[in-house]
This record gives structure tokens, C-alpha cells and sequence, in this order.
């Protein structure tokens, strides 16, 4: 199966399921995209100083969310607590928090398409990772019509190797402006300036017309302060590290300061993401399993449906029982997230790890940045299989697009896991923008 540029540019270049797939197209309405979250509600105190809430929103990118939310209350976004970052062209609920808001003041908030629920007090705040998963209802319209049995042999064959390829999907990297990776890279090589132009500027084919132009010019002629009197509003965080770059020019560490900490800190999680995809396609171009282990792996176990953190190598000893332990879901096989402590793997899985950062120039220490010491990684283990929950599907005549057939996917995944991952075993589509 042919894999997007789009993909590839992101470390994405294999497909596990051998089918055509269904096409089709993704997010004709943001609507079609039902991300439900599976919380950790914080108990409720009804002194305590979080309000917490159920936060549903249609078409809300979440640095958005967070800000207009905060304006509206007058507070510092840092007040404002969740538990993971949902794809924007969607309708998603979520549980948040914030400190020192009064029930009223919260359940007064006027936003388009955003809805508060369940409101009620506690001592404790939602925290990035405090949630369990996500629910799923998807629609995929302008589907092939002859897919129906294609449809039953890739989940069939999913189900044979016990899930899909746990990559990071387009969404944690940009979908018009598939950059986040880029700058993070220039970060940890310690190169702010590039960090800074390739976020500001960096002309990407797809995004409009007059960004596009604006973006090259300034890519041409540095003019900061031309930049940030012509580019428009909606690029609200280019223009904040503009405004610091017309004072202090040379300041590029200063500029990316000017970024909501949890966009800064997904430069770096973005290109450890990226050299993780790559892992997953070396892997499977090797013919590695996804779904065993083989001697030099790092397992992670899982207890009470957690993955704990303390990998266990994997050795002629131990491999029958690891892999009896895999085989009945209490532990999986894991990746590396490249960081400052770093454990790779042994045998040839090890000799993918250590060649993919050997092709990068880069050093597990590189992940150490005393300039900004708060988007510093130590890296962690990742799961290089997603498991799928309840899974469903029906085929059925779409009102939106007369003569026409879309397919409904319902599922549930594992917190960390991206829906297009799986979504794209099934579609095999030939343009990103169907994602």
C-alpha cells in the first residue's frame, strides 16, 4: 500500500493490514469527529479550591479553548488544568479544572459551541495524563462502495495481531503545517533561530494564500515588525513572538518563551514522536512482530490496566514467559521515546533505536535544554502496538452526500493512542486532507 509524503515526512511509512481499504474522507462536518474522554474525575470537596467540569467543544483547537476560556474569567491560562489535547475539527468532551473559579462564574461562560457540565468542587486539579482514554464515533463519507468486505478482513486482521501500529498520528505534528517535529529538532540541536523562523515562518505548501506569502516574506527579508503588523490575528501566537523579536531581535530563546508552556513543551514530545514513528516503520520493514517480543526488546508490564513505567528486557530466559504475559494483555512490547535517559533495547531492535539517532547527529543529552529548563525530556517507553476496545461498524447511505455511502466506526482507545492511526488501516486514503 502506497504511504502519503505527508507521512513519510513525519517517520510514518508503513500500513500493518495488507487490504485496499474503504477511501473516503474524514471531518466532513466537525461533527463527524466525537472524541468522548475516559476521565479520572478528581474527588469532589465542596471547599476545595478546583472547580472541576466536564468541557464539551466543537471546532476548538485546545490552545484556543484554554485561552478564551480564561479571558472570558479573567485568569491566567496557568489556572486552567486537563488531561490531554483533542483534535480540533471535532466534538470533544473533556474534564478540566481551574483554580480559584467560582461554580457561577463557570457555568456563565457564553463560548460558540462550548458547553459546561457537571460542574462541582475539589481539592485536587486535573493534570496532563489523568484520564484513561477516549471514546470514538467517527464517520467516513465518500467511501469506496465495494469496500464492505475489506472492511471485515482489516479488523479481522487487526484483531490477529492484536492491534494496530501505535504511531503518533499527523495531528500531533500539524496537518496543514506539519512542523512541530521541525522546530522541536532545532530545539534540542540547540538552534533557536531556526527553531523560531520554522514556526513563524516556513512558507508550507496548503495553508492559505495570503499566509503563504506572508510567511515567505518574512522567511526572505527577517522584517519582524513588517510581520507583525501584516499578519493577521488568527496567528495570535506568531505575533506574540514577533512582538518580543521587534524589541530584542537576537532574543529567540525569549520568542518561543512567549508560547503557552504546554505548545512549547510539544516541540520537543513531537520530535521524540516523530523518531518513534520511524521506530515502529523499521520494525515492521525488518519483519519484527508488533504484537511479540524478541530477545533485546524492553516490555512494559501492565497492572490494573496501566502500563508501568520499569521496563524488562527481554532474554532467552524470559521470553517464553514474557510473551505468554503479552499474549494475555499484561504487558506489551515498547519503543523508546528518545530523552536524556534514554534505555535502548539489545539485539537488532537495539541496532534500529541506535541507527535511527545515529542518522539524526543527535545525543540522548541533547534532550538536556538549559535554556528553557521545563521542556527538558529524560524520554520514556511507548507501547509500539495500540489496543482497540469495543470496537463496531456499520455501513449506511449518507444524507450529506446523495448516492453516496459512509461508514460509522465506533472504538475505544488507550489514552495516548491516535484514532487516525487505527482510522488509516481502514481507509488507505491518497490525501492527507481526508484526514
Amino acid at each position: 500500500m502506497k504511504v502519503l509524503d505527508a507521512e513519510k515526512n513525519v517517520g510514518i511509512t508503513t500500513f500493518l493490514t495488507p487490504f485496499k481499504g474503504t477511501s473516503g474522507k474524514l471531518r466532513t462536518i466537525a461533527e463527524d469527529f466525537v472524541v468522548n474522554e475516559v476521565s479520572v474525575y478528581p474527588p469532589e470537596k465542596k471547599d476545595g479550591k478546583f472547580t472541576i467540569a466536564d468541557v464539551s467543544a466543537t471546532n476548538w483547537e485546545t490552545n484556543l479553548l484554554i485561552g478564551s476560556i480564561s479571558n472570558w474569567l479573567h485568569i491566567s491560562r496557568q489556572r486552567v488544568g486537563f488531561a490531554g489535547t483533542k483534535d480540533k475539527r471535532a466534538k470533544t468532551t473533556r474534564l478540566m479544572s481551574f483554580y480559584k473559579v467560582k461554580i457561577d462564574d463557570l457555568s456563565n461562560i457564553k463560548l460558540k459551541d462550548v458547553e459546561i457540565n457537571n460542574i462541582y468542587r475539589s481539592d485536587k486539579p486535573v493534570k496532563i495524563g489523568n484520564l484513561v482514554g477516549n471514546k470514538f464515533e467517527v464517520i467516513v463519507r465518500n467511501i469506496d462502495d465495494t469496500c464492505k468486505k475489506d472492511i471485515q478482513n482489516i479488523y479481522t486482521h487487526l484483531e490477529e495481531n492484536s492491534g494496530f501500529p501505535n504511531y503518533f498520528g499527523i495531528q500531533r505534528f500539524g496537518i496543514v503545517r506539519p512542523i512541530t517535529h521541525i522546530v522541536g529538532k532545532h530545539i534540542v540541536n540547540g538552534d533557536f533561530q531556526k527553531a523560531v523562523m520554522a514556526y513563524v515562518a516556513n512558507p508550507i505548501k496548503g495553508e492559505d494564500e495570503e499566509t503563504y506569502n506572508l510567511r515567505d516574506k518574512l522567511q526572505k527579508n527577517l522584517d519582524f515588525a513588517e510581520a507583525l503588523k501584516n499578519y493577521p490575528n488568527i496567528l495570535n501566537f506568531e505575533k506574540a513572538m514577533l512582538n518580543k523579536l521587534v524589541v530584542h531581535p537576537q532574543d529567540f530563546v525569549g520568542a518561543l518563551k512567549q508560547l503557552p508552556k504546554n505548545l512549547l513543551t510539544m516541540f520537543v514530545y513531537a520530535y521524540q514522536s516523530y523518531l518513534f514513528n520511524k521506530i515502529i516503520s523499521e520494525r515492521m520493514k525488518h519483519k519484527l512482530p508488533l504484537n511479540k517480543a524478541v530477545e533485546g526488546d524492553i516490555i512494559l508490564p501492565i497492572r490494573k490496566g496501566v502500563f508501568d513505567g520499569k521496563g524488562i528486557l527481554v532474554t532467552n530466559s524470559n521470553i517464553e514467559k514474557v510473551n505468554f504475559q503479552i499474549s494475555k494483555q499484561k504487558a506489551a512490547v515498547s519503543g523508546v521515546l528518545f530523552g536524556s535517559d534514554s534505555v535502548f533495547s539489545k539485539g537488532e531492535i537495539g541496532e534500529i533505536e541506535y541507527e535511527i539517532i545515529k542518522a539524526e547527529k543527535i545525543d540522548p543529552r541533547d534532550f538536556i535544554i538549559p535554556e528553557i529548563p521545563n521542556i527538558s525530556s529524560s524520554g520514556a517507553r511507548r507501547p509500539i502496538l495500540g489496543t482497540v476496545k469495543d470496537f463496531d461498524y456499520k455501513l449506511f447511505d449518507d444524507e450529506l452526500n446523495k448516492n453516496q455511502r459512509a461508514l460509522m466506526l465506533k472504538f475505544e482507545l488507550l489514552k495516548g493512542c491516535y484514532a487516525t492511526s487505527l482510522l488509516r488501516e481502514f481507509m488507505k486514503t491518497n490525501d492527507i486532507k481526508n484526514y
